[in-house]
């Protein structure tokens, strides 16, 4: 096989990155933006040991998933990879790429649930960071190109509220006006980095953070009031100045120029705050139902002892504080530790303490002072969990253990690692929280062998 030869093939699989795959000469060949059913000519792009990569030359006969996208940047931009396909079809794909991991990483064997697939396939997301560049003279913002840091103009995408799209066409002349000008990645020179925006599904109320190289307070002191007089929910105006040359978004400088550090809404009928710093599920009502099913996971009573390791504003936890005696909640970022503090103190729930450090090195002192959880919800990061935090788990010896994880894969290889320990993972749901994306979540139910 030869880089630019043309193979006719039929796409006959998926990847967990949403690439389809064929089969050419016995070599597997990743294909994007193809659907399973496709008939196709396939160029032949990239050509590797065991496998290749090609780009569709031409659609012979279209699979019976395929539909028209609706967003016209859908083949540019690197967020979206199945709005080429039905809703129905996306759902197969993920639910299989769940099935697969504990079948091939864990060599698990759990019950499995049907996938809850989303009520809305757009404008679910109440968080969006929009990287700024300046393109014929003029600030513009959107999303990355696929596996580049070419900024694709977008300000209406289809994974975010329509309001965010008018906040940006209104805000970025206003910024240009003050004479901000865009950060140049390459020379590591202007100001304006990112755009960040968060929205309260229930509240409605707005944060906006100007993510700058240095400030820029000062050029935007006086526009302050004409972005809240045209966009009244926005209550917070902040900057988080990151000087440094990282692909990291936020700075650790921040500060308020307008309003509130931080603004309201509700998960699980929980009062909640929220800073630029804080993790919060981008998909609010989505995350409620995935949190519904950690809780009949779970299956609590009224007396037990919760650890919610890696628990960021503490919204799993405080979710099941009604149902529990005690909740200790672990999270190694402090601003989201005070977020969570906040959002007990807020929602009056008096059963719960929040501990700032590494999950795995709280999960021991915990041990260590001889707190035994009834049972432990884990959220790891895409990374999953490390072994001090597994072995300090196991060291308490819960009953129980539900892990929601955003990486299938990570949560097959974790389960393995607790089925070692006597801990036998009983049931699998997927939950899609992204849909369009790649992106998928698990909830897990690990239980403790008698």
């Amino acid at each position: 096989m030869q880089k630019n030869e043309i193979y006719e093939a039929q796409i006959t699989g998926m990847t967990t990155e949403g690439a389809g795959v064929c089969r050419i000469d016995g070599m597997a060949v990743f294909v994007p933006m193809t659907a399973v059913g496709d008939c196709l000519r396939v160029r032949i792009v990239k050509v590797l040991k065991s496998y290749a990569f090609g780009i569709v030359e031409e659609l012979l006969h279209p699979s019976q998933e395929r539909v028209e996208p609706d967003c016209p940047v859908f083949r540019q931009c690197g967020g979206c990879v199945f709005r080429h396909v039905t809703y129905e079809a996306e759902l197969q794909y993920k639910e299989q790429f769940v099935r697969d991991a504990f079948a091939r990483i864990g060599g698990l064997d759990p019950e499995f649930e049907p996938i809850l697939g989303d009520e809305s396939r757009c404008g679910y997301r109440n968080k969006a960071q929009y990287p700024v560049a300046e393109q014929d003279g003029h600030l513009v913002c959107g999303f990355y190109a696929k596996h580049s840091h070419r900024i694709i103009p977008c300000t209406h995408c289809k994974l975010q509220p329509d309001r965010f799209g008018e906040l940006l066409e209104f805000l970025l002349p206003v910024l240009e006006r003050c004479g901000v000008t865009a950060y140049d990645e390459q020379k590591h020179a202007g100001e304006l980095r990112h755009i960040y925006i968060r929205q309260g599904y229930h509240s409605g109320e707005m944060l906006l953070c100007l993510v700058v190289r240095r400030s820029v307070k000062k050029k935007v002191a006086a526009a302050l009031g004409e972005i809240c007089s045209a966009f009244p929910e926005v209550v917070s105006i902040s900057e988080s100045v990151n000087p440094d040359r990282t692909n990291v978004i936020l700075g650790k400088q921040l500060s308020v120029l307008w309003g509130t550090e931080t603004i309201r809404d509700t998960m699980c009928g929980n009062a909640v705050s929220l800073s630029p710093h804080s993790f919060y599920q981008v998909n609010t009502p989505q995350a409620e139902r995935l949190y519904g099913i950690g809780t009949a996971y779970a299956d609590l009573h009224g007396a037990e002892t919760l650890l919610d390791l890696y628990c960021g504003a503490g919204t799993i936890g405080l979710s099941m504080a009604s149902r529990i005696g005690k909740l200790i909640g672990v999270e190694v970022i402090p601003q989201a530790v005070e977020n969570a503090r906040r959002n007990a103190a807020e929602a009056g729930i008096r059963n719960a303490e929040f501990r700032c450090g590494d999950a795995g090195m709280i999960a021991a002192q915990l041990a260590e002072e001889g707190i035994r959880p009834d049972v432990v919800i884990l959220d790891p990061p895409r990374k999953g969990c490390d072994k001090a935090a597994i072995d300090a788990v196991v060291s308490m010896a819960p009953s129980r253990i539900v892990m929601i994880s955003c990486n299938p894969a990570t949560a097959a290889r974790d389960a393995r690692a607790f089925s070692g320990y006597g801990y036998t993972p009983e049931r699998v749901r997927a939950v899609d929280l992204f849909p369009g994306t790649a992106h998928v979540e698990c909830v897990v139910l690990m239980s403790r062998k008698k």
